[in-house]
């Protein structure tokens, strides 16, 4: 949609304006009215028109594709609600390389997606907090087109704020959120802002302290992770635990230390016993920093000119985040959505998702 466009849309719905604040906790008919969204942005897995949508939600804008083959819309209803639903994954190479650089980088810091485009971003007080890599990248992008509307908006008195994406879109949504928060605690947004977040059928977004400082943030019902329990997706990336993911004061170090003070024969065989346990995890760690963290690195830098690769964080600790809403798959849904399927997507598509939503 043209910006002419978007603006004639907000002045149209301002006039008929009922606010109405949004409230915390998980509710059945909104995570509904998102999957209508998701279904809605045409050029994702795939297109399914068959769930239905609210007469009050209104599309009023269509962003360009952004960096990684991102895309985002914005919906707004007649109780003042604007969603941001982000697009899911593409059949493009660029929005595979973004789900595939999965090396993690620190939850704060600064990046350069391209030439001529520095982001800097706190999403977790926590210093020991990553996010996958090429999520962060996707959300620099959409953060940066995503403020000015919202910034509009709130200036026009819009201060209900849903952030929500399926599968890719779900993961991207963990950091806008991350992001938006910190923003208005340093006082980028009024204060009578509020954020909800819908994450749909997302697959992990990073480390155990960023799910620690997102669950924080967004305490009392305002963050949603849902998920089909027939769903791989969710299930990825595929966590890898090492000793040095785990809490200072713990048990490791006192054992390590009781390790050399045994006698040298025993050191020997505990030492061999204690390698045979940790090593295999450092090793699966260091694969994974250089097949999908440095070598994706070196192919999106040659589809954004200038990218400069985000520092690794070291750790490979992939954890779900946010208060996770189960759509439990049972014999009903089986006889349904069949258990073993050439469709690798079956239990991932939004029929799936509504079919079991609508059951809750």
């Amino acid at each position: 949609m043209k910006k002419l466009t978007v603006f004639a849309w907000i002045w149209v719905i301002t006039l008929t304006l009922t606010a109405s604040d949004l409230k915390p906790g998980f509710d059945k008919q909104e995570y509904l009215t998102m999957l209508g969204h998701f279904v809605r942005q045409g050029d994702s897995l795939r297109r399914d028109y068959k769930i239905p949508l609210p007469d009050h939600e209104k599309l009023v804008y269509r962003s360009k594709v952004l960096g990684l083959d991102n895309r985002w819309f914005m919906w707004v209803n007649g109780d003042s609600t604007v969603t941001l639903s982000v697009r899911g994954t593409v059949a493009t190479q660029s929005s595979w390389l973004e789900n595939a650089f999965l090396s993690m980088t620190p939850a704060s810091g600064t990046i350069t997606p391209e030439a001529g485009f520095s982001f800097s971003y706190h999403l977790a007080d926590n210093p020991r907090a990553a996010v996958h890599s090429g999520w962060l990248i996707g959300m620099a992008y959409l953060q940066r087109d995503m403020l000015p509307k919202i910034d509009s908006l709130t200036a026009l008195g819009y201060h209900n704020f849903i952030v929500s994406g399926h599968s890719q879109g779900g993961s991207l949504s963990y950091l806008l959120t991350s992001h938006f928060y910190y923003l208005k605690r340093a006082g980028r947004f009024p204060v009578e802002v509020n954020f909800k977040t819908y994450c749909s059928a997302a697959p992990k977004p990073g480390n155990l302290y960023y799910a620690y400082d997102f669950e924080h943030i967004t305490a009392g019902g305002w963050a949603f992770n849902v998920v089909n329990s027939a769903d791989w997706v969710p299930e990825v990336p595929a966590t890898v635990q090492t000793t040095a993911d785990i809490n200072r004061t713990s048990p490791l170090p006192m054992a390590e230390k009781a390790i050399q003070k045994q006698g040298w024969l025993k050191r020997i065989f505990i030492n061999k016993i204690y390698r045979k346990l940790t090593e295999p995890s450092l090793e699966q760690a260091e694969n994974n920093q250089k097949y999908l963290g440095d070598k994706v690195a070196g192919y999106i830098g040659k589809t954004l000119p200038g990218f400069v690769p985000p520092p690794p964080a070291g750790t490979f600790n992939y954890t779900r985040a946010g208060a996770t809403v189960v759509l439990y798959a049972d014999e009903s849904y089986y006889s349904r959505f069949a258990e073993k399927s050439d469709n690798i997507w079956l239990h991932h598509m939004m029929e799936a998702y509504w079919y079991l939503a609508v059951k809750l």
